[in-house]
């Protein structure tokens, strides 16, 4: 995974996180790439340094797994008002999820057993959705199969 800094045209700065520099590109072209804070779909990479280890000391080069979310806890029935979801952030999220139900398929509860045949060559390689449990997204990621999760909002148009 590679870390950018981003910029819109507005001049907003947010940070992006990519499978490698071609990823970014790749998006930024297609318009897949929005501002947080105006929704601006015209995203740039800003000037950013190096990481210069100090005099005598040796640059790091292992990569260090970041930690899975530890899964969200049961809702307590409660009259508190949750905080509402940025209009542009939950437009991102719908047209993150209209890409996906377009592109991919939908497995259902089936998603870890397909993406374990997927892995081992026994269904043909193509991109999938669907649900499963912490416990078997670890288990794939384990195995050293790419899975993501993401945060499932309603569908634009309904």
């Amino acid at each position: 995974m590679i870390h950018y800094q981003l910029h819109c045209s507005a001049e907003h700065s947010f940070d992006g996180w990519f499978k490698d520099s071609a990823s970014f590109e790749k998006q930024a072209k297609r318009g897949l790439l929005e501002c947080p804070v105006c929704g601006d779909a015209k995203v740039d990479r800003a000037l950013m340094s190096p990481s210069v280890p100090k005099k005598g000391r040796p640059m790091r080069n292992e990569i260090v797994p970041m930690p899975s979310p530890a899964p969200a806890p049961e809702p307590a029935p409660m009259a508190v008002q949750a905080p509402t979801m940025p209009d542009q952030m939950r437009a991102v999220l719908q047209r993150m999820r209209a890409e996906i139900e377009e592109k991919c398929d939908y497995v259902g509860d089936d998603f870890a057993d397909e993406a374990r045949r997927i892995h081992h060559g026994e269904s043909d390689a193509r991109g999938i959705y669907g649900e499963t449990t912490a416990e078997d997204a670890e288990s794939l990621a384990e195995e050293g199969i790419d899975v993501t999760r993401i945060p499932w909002v309603p569908r634009a148009d309904g």
